[in-house]
C-alpha cells in the first residue's frame, strides 16, 4: 500500500477515536454507494454528520482543510443525500472537516464543525 494511503487510514482512525471521545455515535466508516464515498458518518442528539477527513503530515503547503475544493463538497453533499434516502434517516444534516496533522509523534486534530453547507443544485 502506497504511503499517503496509509496515513489517511491512520488519520482517519485517529479521528474516528476524537469523534467517539467527542460523545459521537459512530454510524458508518468509508460508506460507498455507486462511485461515493463518505470518510466518516455520524451522529449526535441534534445532527447526522458526514465528517471528511483530509490528513497531511506538514502544513508548508495549506492546512489539510484547504485541499477540500467545491467539487469535493459537492461529491460529498450528492453522498449524504443518497445515505440519508438509503437509510431513511431523518435528522438534519450537518458537514464537518476533521484536519489531521502526522508529525511523525503525534496527531494534531481540528474538528470544523459546519465546515460548508449543502450547495443548492
Amino acid at each position: 500500500m502506497a504511503q499517503h494511503n496509509e496515513l489517511g487510514i491512520k488519520g482517519e482512525e485517529a479521528a474516528t477515536v476524537f469523534l467517539k471521545d467527542k460523545g459521537y455515535r459512530i454510524l458508518e466508516r468509508n460508506w460507498r454507494k455507486n462511485r461515493h464515498e463518505i470518510d466518516i458518518v455520524v451522529e449526535n442528539e441534534e445532527f447526522v454528520v458526514f465528517v471528511e477527513v483530509k490528513t497531511r503530515t506538514t502544513r508548508e503547503w495549506g492546512d489539510p482543510e484547504d485541499f477540500i475544493n467545491s467539487v469535493k463538497i459537492r461529491r460529498i453533499v450528492e453522498a449524504a443525500d443518497l445515505y440519508l434516502k438509503y437509510t431513511n434517516n431523518d435528522k438534519p444534516a450537518r458537514f464537518d472537516i476533521i484536519a489531521v496533522v502526522w508529525d511523525g509523534v503525534v496527531f494534531e486534530i481540528e474538528h470544523i464543525d459546519d465546515a460548508f453547507m449543502s450547495p443548492v443544485f
